[in-house]
């Protein structure tokens, strides 16, 4: 009997695999911690994921993302050119004290990832979060004609050293802002929203984001990782227990995304192109791109047909033609024949109480469990179908989630622009087909199609935002 075939990189992985979509979908490990509690050190609740998701809103709410996001920092000459090389997005305002969200795509236009672009002093740019773009930009460097060096500051489970350079803590709610002002030395700054500033926290210079998840004024801090759990954290506790902040945890923190419309991973279009080969030989095998976990109703044939692009994702906004970069070409032919758009499903009570009640049912499997706050069994890469009442597949919903701020369950899905409006009821096909797949978070089950409405992403009935208290 001859040996296996050695694995060592993603192309070699395919390579061994007769169906990439089955393996992806029934035996990868997954790659991200929003899955899997032993990626991360950071507690599931604190007090309670109810309390902890209506800290948001009513006062004020401590995420610890210290250990989830990879980060990259970029620095040199050419760094600005890279980046403009790489993301849709326009740099042309990209200075020091600014941030963005960038996106970057493959050749065909499809989307790779995104992440938030920080501009720092000295020709220095940080990335933080998506392992893939984070990957795909890596390669540019190494194989492309860049003055620029980087530092990989990868997420704790992934990181060598097991601990990381940097804390980030997000601080938000409607009392985010007071607690900000009493903690900061000196002169409070005037931090526009997505602008960075320089200051101190008990003695610590940290750099602060303007940046909420909630519409409140709220703020990302990061600084020296060994100061961060026993001085900055602390700091931040004290002053905030004047202000009813709570610390969230890990089920609370990816609720978050429901309310804003925020559309987690997509897949990254890696997988297949022969202009792709090479990339897929220099990434290793135990890569993200060769653990991500499928998961949900939508189980196509072809992993092409889990690609996206920027428009699908609600993301046409941040397109900008102003400059060259991968994909561009692509990207202006389906800017003219853009297909699907972002859009809120909210699940009809009914359905939702006829699944609940299935666990109770004692002659069939019931239906598969509705876990919350979230319920995303495919480590950030869940998709279900979406039918219109004709019959008809229209798009796919992603990850499913419920807030006590809004008590719904809501979906943010992909939809086709022409047979879909805002108001419409559709079907969304709930569980996995023939009883479920291998996945050792999935039960046996019965698939079942619910209702919902489709609603703008985000949601306005979503965002109210109420006064502070406390």
């Amino acid at each position: 009997m001859s040996a296996s075939p050695t694995v060592h990189s993603l192309q070699d992985l395919i390579d061994s695999k007769p169906d990439l979509v089955d393996y992806l979908y029934n035996d990868s490990p997954g790659a991200h911690s929003r899955g899997r509690a032993d990626l991360t050190p950071v507690r599931q609740e604190f007090t309670n994921w109810r309390d902890e998701q209506r800290s948001w809103r009513e006062t004020a709410v401590l995420f610890d993302q210290s250990h989830h996001m990879p980060e990259l920092v970029v620095k040199g000459a050419d760094a600005k050119r890279l980046l403009n090389h790489v993301g849709v997005n326009s740099l042309a305002n990209l200075q020091p004290g600014r941030a963005k969200q960038f996106l970057g795509v493959n050749e065909r236009g499809q989307m790779i990832g995104d992440c938030i672009l920080y501009a720092l002093e000295d020709e220095t740019y940080e990335l933080v979060s998506s392992m893939p773009l984070l990957n795909w930009l890596e390669y540019q460097i190494l194989t492309g004609d860049w003055d620029v060096t980087y530092e990989r500051d990868n997420n704790t489970s992934d990181n060598p050293t097991g601990s990381r350079k940097l804390f980030r803590y997000q601080l938000d709610g409607p009392n985010a802002g007071a607690i900000f002002d009493e903690v900061i030395e000196g002169g409070v700054p005037d931090v526009g929203p997505f602008r960075t500033a320089r200051v101190r926290i008990a003695g610590v210079d940290v750099l602060v984001l303007r940046h909420s998840m909630s519409g409140h004024r709220g703020y990302e801090v990061s600084g020296p990782y060994e100061q961060g759990e026993s001085v900055v954290l602390k700091a931040i506790l004290d002053a905030g227990a004047r202000h009813g902040l709570l610390q969230a945890g890990a089920k609370t923190y990816f609720s978050a995304s429901f309310e804003g419309g925020w559309m987690a991973y997509p897949l990254p279009a890696v997988y297949t192109g022969e202009e792709l080969r090479a990339y897929r030989e220099w990434l290793p095998a135990d890569s993200w791109e060769g653990k991500f976990q499928l998961a949900g109703s939508f189980r196509p044939e072809s992993v092409e047909d889990y690609y996206v692009t920027p428009y699908d994702m609600g993301y046409g906004k941040l397109v900008s033609f102003d400059h060259d970069f991968i994909g561009r070409a692509a990207l202006e032919e389906i800017a003219q024949h853009k297909t699907r758009t972002k859009v809120t499903l909210i699940w009809n009570r009914d359905d939702i109480l006829k699944v609940v009640g299935s666990l109770f049912d004692e002659d069939e499997l019931p239906y598969k469990y509705i876990e919350l706050p979230v319920a995303d069994y495919g480590n950030l890469t869940h998709r279900d179908e979406v039918y219109n009442l004709d019959g008809e597949m229209i798009g796919v919903a992603t990850k499913v989630g419920y807030t006590i701020n809004v008590r719904k369950l809501i979906s943010v899905a992909m939809i086709d622009l022409d047979r879909v409006a805002v108001g419409d009821e559709v079907e969304i096909v709930w569980g996995e087909a023939n009883g479920g797949s291998r996945k050792p978070r999935v039960e046996r089950h019965r698939q079942v199609r619910v209702r919902a409405t489709v609603e703008p992403a985000p949601n306005p009935a979503s965002v109210k935002l109420p006064k502070a208290t406390g």
